[in-house]
Formats: structure tokens, C-alpha cells, sequence
């Protein structure tokens, strides 16, 4: 999902997790409105133990963003590829978020809100 240069939004939760239901509708409201500018990802952690491990998920929710950091001009390109950048986690919370903060990390990420 990351390659295709669009960020991917985890959101790693469990079912019983109240603020993981509060969250949910906030997420779902997120997928809706960055359809087509974001990957909006949501993990339940009971069937996905590795992803558990490998974000090192201690508590639920936690939101991670992954993507690609923005070209820089002027600078001397990355090891690797030409043009590729790595990717990279950009950005991670647990617990409740507000909206608008989860929307300006997605934004700052490159995911553009549907105009609706």
C-alpha cells in the first residue's frame, strides 16, 4: 500500500476497548473522506498478533502513520534507487485523538480531503 505513494493510516484495535469504539466512527468518517488519498487501515490486534510485534503495539487504540517523507530540494538524494525514498513512520498516538489532529497528519502526509 505504501508504494503507492499514499499514506497509510493504522489504526490497531480491540474489540471491548471503549475508546476504541469511540474512535471507530472517527475513523470510518476518515476513510470516507480521504477515499482515494489514503490507505485507512484498521487492525484488530486479537487476529493480527504479528502486527502487534512489529509496531510494538502496548496499548489500544494506537494510530500509526506510515509514508513516504517528502522530497527535499536541494539535497543530496538517499542511498538506494533513483527517485525512491524510504518509508518511514511518520506519526503514532494511542489512545483518543481528535479529529482534526488525525486529519492534519494525514494532510501533512499528502492526503487530500474530498470536497464534499
Amino acid at each position: 500500500m505504501v508504494a503507492s505513494g499514499r499514506p497509510v493510516f493504522l489504526d490497531f484495535f480491540q474489540f471491548g476497548c471503549g475508546p476504541c469504539k469511540v474512535m471507530d466512527g472517527i475513523v470510518n468518517e476518515l476513510a470516507e473522506e480521504y477515499s482515494g488519498t489514503a490507505h485507512i487501515v484498521k487492525v484488530n490486534v486479537a487476529r493480527v498478533p504479528g502486527a502487534v510485534q512489529a509496531f510494538a503495539i502496548r496499548s489500544t487504540p494506537t494510530f500509526v502513520v506510515l509514508a513516504k517523507p517528502p522530497a527535499k530540494t536541494g539535497k543530496k538524494a538517499p542511498p538506494g534507487p533513483v527517485g525512491e525514498r524510504p518509508v518511514t513512520a511518520r506519526w503514532r498516538a494511542s489512545g483518543l485523538v481528535r479529529k482534526d489532529q488525525l486529519q492534519r497528519v494525514l494532510e501533512s502526509n499528502g492526503a487530500v480531503r474530498a470536497a464534499g
